[in-house]
């Protein structure tokens, strides 16, 4: 076996990430109409009212995992990706966690463009320079992205996301985001907002897991397949 470490930035391997979510023991029979009854369990292990106990002991929220993460409810969707996962993220703490984040950033884009020249207005003349402001928006590109996709596959945590208890997850199994999931996630959002449209996007891509059903999903979230769940 290998001793080698991973590679820079791969993030924790599937089989060890720790916030991937546990499926579910398959049913007895797995569904098929020719699969053999299922036993009834013994009169003394039925509930009190005479009904069925819930599958995989239903979760301490009602849910089909341990997070009981089901947005339906009760466990009466098996194959909602969602099973097993903690709750989405509350809209509001995203958008905390996305300001929070804009500052960081913001404030070192500021400084890197005062150091190297490149600020959008110069103090020589009332005229607006278009190379530079080309420059400087394509180092907002360039430190918001690599500082979004860094920290994603790192843990699926930002700085603000940390600071506010949500973590980015696979929308299929839980785990961290990869570098190319965390990759497109970043230049989706990041891109448009450094070089075009930058307060008209940001709330478009992130104002839209306000009114996304049932996943609460970004534009940039649906372009990435992922998800953003609450840590605590």
């Amino acid at each position: 076996m290998s001793t080698e470490p991973p590679p820079f930035g791969s993030g924790p391997s599937p089989d060890d990430d720790p916030f991937k979510k546990q499926q579910p023991p398959p049913q007895q029979g797995g569904g098929s109409p020719y699969d053999p009854p299922p036993q009834e369990p013994p009169h003394g292990n039925r509930p009190p009212d005479g009904s069925q106990p819930p599958p995989y002991g239903g979760g301490p929220y009602g849910g089909g995992g341990p997070y009981g993460g089901d947005p339906y409810g009760g466990g009466q969707h098996p194959n909602d990706p969602l099973v097993g996962m903690p709750p989405l993220a509350d809209s509001g703490k995203r958008v905390l966690a996305r300001i929070i984040d804009m500052i960081l950033v913001g404030i070192v884009v500021g400084l890197l463009a005062w150091a190297f020249r490149v600020s959008q207005y110069t103090v020589d003349s009332g005229d607006f320079e278009f190379g530079k402001s080309l420059a400087q928006e394509a180092l907002a590109a360039i430190l918001y992205i690599a500082y979004d996709t860094y920290f994603t596959v790192k843990s699926g945590q930002t700085l603000g996301k940390r600071l506010m208890r949500l973590r980015v997850a696979n929308l299929d199994d839980g785990s961290t985001p990869s570098t190319q999931t965390a990759l497109t996630r970043a230049a989706v959002l990041w891109i448009p907002f450094a070089f075009c449209c930058a307060c008209i996007w940001t709330a478009i891509a992130g104002g839209w897991s306000f009114f996304d059903k049932p996943y609460k999903q970004g534009l940039h979230d649906k372009a990435a397949k992922t998800v953003v769940v609450s840590t605590g």
